[in-house]
C-alpha cells in the first residue's frame, strides 16, 4: 500500500506599503515586501521587494524579485532578479542572477551552482 504525504500548502504573506516591521520574520511560504522592514527576513519560498519596499537587514530564501532597495547582506539559493528600480547594497550570495539595465548594485558577487 502506497503511503500518501501530504505537503504543507505554501502561504502567501504580504507587507502593504505604508507598514513598517521591526524584527525579523520567517516564513515557510512567499513573502511580498511593499512597506519597510528593519530586520532579517529568512523564507523557504520567494521574495518579492516592491518598488515602494525597502529592507534593512539580511535576505535568505530560495528565489528573489527586487524592484525596492535592500541594505543587507543577500542570499539566495536559486535566481535572484534585480529589476530596474532596484537598489541593493550588501554582498549578494547566489546560484543564478538577472540584472536589468537601471538596477543599482554596490557589493561584491558569490555565485555558486548549488548553495
Amino acid at each position: 500500500m502506497a503511503k500518501v504525504i501530504e505537503s504543507e500548502p505554501t502561504s502567501i504573506n504580504l507587507v502593504g506599503a505604508g507598514t513598517v516591521i521591526k524584527g525579523n520574520i520567517v516564513s515557510n511560504g512567499d513573502i511580498r515586501i511593499d512597506g519597510n522592514l528593519l530586520g532579517t527576513i529568512e523564507s523557504k519560498g520567494k521574495v518579492v521587494v516592491g518598488s515602494t519596499g525597502s529592507i534593512e537587514g539580511d535576505v535568505v530564501c530560495t528565489n528573489a524579485d527586487i524592484s525596492g532597495s535592500v541594505k543587507g547582506k543577500v542570499t539566495v539559493a536559486e535566481l535572484l532578479t534585480l529589476k530596474a528600480t532596484s537598489g541593493v547594497e550588501g554582498d549578494i550570495f547566489i546560484g543564478k542572477l538577472v540584472i536589468e539595465p537601471g538596477a543599482m548594485f554596490v557589493g561584491k558577487c558569490s555565485m555558486e551552482k548549488s548553495r
